[in-house]
């Protein structure tokens, strides 16, 4: 993929006002093709879901918040530039910016473009860290570090 279809792609998922609705349903089909008679028969807004949020490395940092089921909210991190970290041998949580995205198994193109998700290995002034968070669901970015033994 190249990295201009990679922006493409980040606008389309971040800024998306008038595209279609998410449905979390399952298919209205069977793997053979033929028709599951549903016991409702309209979509409903509890089947709505959400675009992901892609949280993205930058200088600032932006957090929204938006209504969820049940009338509760959900931060969903935006850009970021700082990691609460997790050090084991000192057992202590270290509030420390991230320097880069090393690698992110979510996508092969997400290290390019800047993007955390959880399971991202991240460089910071201590070394190469792993988000253990959420930051799209959580609205914080929580990592351990990885030491060398």
């Amino acid at each position: 993929m190249s990295k201009e279809l990679a922006i493409k792609l980040f606008k389309l998922y971040r800024y998306s006002d008038n595209n279609m609705a998410v449905w979390q349903r399952f298919s209205r089909r069977k793997p053979t093709g033929g028709l599951i008679k549903h016991y409702v028969k309209v979509k409903r807004k509890r089947d709505l879901g959400n675009l992901p949020t892609l949280t993205k490395l930058a200088d600032k940092h932006k957090v929204k918040s938006v209504r969820v089921m049940g009338g509760n909210y959900k931060a969903k991190v935006l850009y970021t530039k700082y990691i609460n970290l997790y050090v084991p041998s000192q057992k202590k949580i270290i509030k420390t910016e991230i320097i880069d995205v090393v690698e992110n198994r979510a996508n092969r193109e997400f290290p390019k473009m800047k993007i955390i998700t959880k399971g991202a290995i991240v460089k910071t002034p201590y070394g190469v860290a792993m988000v253990t968070s959420r930051p799209g669901q959580d609205g914080v970015v929580n990592g351990v570090l990885i030491e060398e033994k």
